[in-house]
């Protein structure tokens, strides 16, 4: 039988369009509920005609649709760009790959309902252990700019949208092959209008349920003060003094409107200071010059970013990732640990350091140091250059507030507001409104910044929180606890964002019970591939 290979170019291609229109359009989330039907289509096929190293269509398939939505990184580093698209392809297909394993042991519809599992089962790891991690293509990050549908999530989170995702998709394709095979033309009438009416329920379902969610719970309003910068970030590392930046964020913060008297919260962008020692942070010259602008605007606190250094003397160690800078008198080392930090401080003088706990792989951290490590060390032996050549931040290891006067800060540096259960760690330590501080400039002016900007409105949503966000570059935005844009500043122009927030105390349904979808699908996932390991191969026929 011949191949239908110009056929499976054609469902790949329209996958790769359907699937990434949601992370390049906006408000077009709602492809991806017919996204996965290519894909299983052309699965299908394979099945049909024997298609032999199938394996090659749908890694190759994914390998593009990762390309498409996530070429940008290479903006910031090809090397990594490429690794990000080749890995995160590489798991997809895995995982696609263990259900066309399943299906050939297990019969019916039970295959696809592991495939479902297993895929949702895989983001969950992505999102909580995964020290190798890259979220951005979850499948309910679809409706990142959809926000209207998904009000939901704060019950259900964003893996709540996967399954939305892979139910709608697999009751559609479900249909088509009952027409197709002509089973549809045996059933009963009651069986048709099961049928139909649960595609249209997995369809369109979960829309009513958004529309009918409403949240109406009133806090304590707070003004919010947002500058943004506009540093590019070749400049600001390598060409712009400490003292010009600080200059440049205070004459902007100047154009403010200070008459207010309550409490102001002002916001600062990630990495806004570099060398600070955060054992000396009330002698750092950004921390000096901080002062004495609160001094002037005492009802002012200061949410900031900064490189942060930590020094600690010991014999051994502690932590792989530590700079050992010498012996020191009594035999023991004095070793660096370096943080990507947020700094809040007011006119008191008083302080407090929250330091980024989600690492960003290949330039902030080494996965498996036990591994990886050594392995540079050789590296670095057979290239006959000094020092690391991976990652060394050190990460917190429990998630902490900023104690605003006002209320508790829970302050997402960057990546971290890409995973919902770890942003809603915040709420669950008393935060009452949540703040994402970033530099996206690395990556220019590619849809980058903007799906991490729509990332931050699933956040609001599931955390039920206002979410004030400042950009070095843009966007700077805030959003108000169902993730609309209430303001927005323009992307790469210097700016001044000045709005009013609410603190809210109470937890959603989410923060309070965290990732229910995703712990159900990996129970799920483990008990089918356990009835698939221990069932006989379907016999053919």
């Amino acid at each position: 039988m011949k191949r239908p290979d110009f056929l499976f170019a054609v469902l790949a291609l329209c996958f790769t369009a359907l699937m990434s229109l949601p992370w390049l359009v906006p408000h077009m989330g709602w492809t991806a509920l017919v996204g996965l039907l290519p894909l299983l289509l052309m699965e299908r096929l394979s099945t049909a005609h024997k298609t032999k190293h199938f394996w090659w269509w749908h890694y190759g398939t994914f390998v593009l649709w990762n390309a498409l939505t996530t070429w940008w990184v290479g903006e910031a580093t090809v090397g990594g760009a490429v690794f990000a698209i080749l890995a995160n392809a590489l798991q997809m297909s895995l995982a696609f790959g263990s259900f066309r394993w399943v299906k050939r042991r297990i019969s019916g519809a039970l295959p696809y309902l592991y495939l479902a599992a297993a895929w949702i089962a895989w983001e969950r790891y992505y999102l909580t252990i995964a020290q190798i991690s890259w979220p951005w293509l979850v499948l309910g990050n679809a409706f990142a700019d959809s926000t209207g549908l998904v009000q939901w999530y704060s019950v259900l989170g964003t893996l709540g949208g996967s399954l939305w995702v892979w139910a709608s998709n697999l009751s559609l394709f479900g249909l088509m092959v009952a027409l197709s095979d002509g089973r549809m033309a045996s059933w009963n009438a009651k069986a048709r209008v099961a049928a139909f009416g649960g595609t249209v329920l997995a369809l369109a379902g979960p829309m009513l349920w958004s529309a009918c969610l409403d949240f109406k719970e009133e806090g304590k309003p707070v003004e919010v003060i947002i500058g943004q910068p506009n540093y590019d970030p070749y400049e600001k590392f390598e060409s712009l003094t400490q003292q010009q930046q600080d200059a440049r964020y205070l004459n902007l913060l100047e154009g403010a409107d200070w008459s207010s008297q309550e409490s102001v919260l002002v916001l600062a962008p990630e990495t806004f200071t570099s060398r600070m020692f955060t054992d000396a942070v009330e002698g750092h010259e950004t921390f000096l010059r901080l002062q004495d602008f609160l001094q002037r605007h005492p009802q002012a606190s200061f949410i900031y970013g900064a490189s942060s250094f930590e020094r600690q003397l010991s014999r051994t160690p502690p932590h792989r990732c530590a700079y050992d800078m010498g012996e020191q008198p009594g035999g023991v080392h004095e070793w660096i640990l370096t943080h990507n930090t947020a700094v809040l401080t007011d006119s008191s003088g008083r302080y407090s350091l929250y330091h980024k706990s989600k690492l960003v792989v290949g330039t902030e951290l080494t996965p498996y140091p036990g591994f990886f490590i050594p392995l540079e060390r050789l590296v670095a032996r057979m290239m006959g250059v000094q020092g690391g050549l991976m990652a060394k931040n050190v990460g917190q290891k429990e998630i902490a507030c900023l104690p605003f006067t006002a209320g508790a800060v829970g302050t997402a540096i960057c990546y971290e507001s890409v995973y919902g259960d770890f942003c809603a760690g915040y709420v669950r330590k008393g935060a009452r409104l949540l703040a994402v501080i970033t530099n996206d400039a690395w990556w220019g002016n590619t849809p980058g910044y903007r799906q991490h900007l729509n990332y931050s409105r699933l956040r609001a949503i599931e955390t039920r929180r206002w979410v004030a966000r400042c950009a070095n570059t843009g966007i700077s935005a805030i959003i108000d606890p169902r993730g609309r844009l209430l303001a927005q500043t323009p992307w790469w122009e210097s700016a001044l964002l000045q709005g009013e927030v609410q603190l809210l105390q109470g937890e959603s349904f989410f923060v309070r019970y965290g990732d229910m979808t995703g712990r159900a699908a990996v129970f799920l996932w483990a008990l089918l591939l356990a009835a698939a390991l221990f069932r006989g191969r379907t016999p053919k026929g």
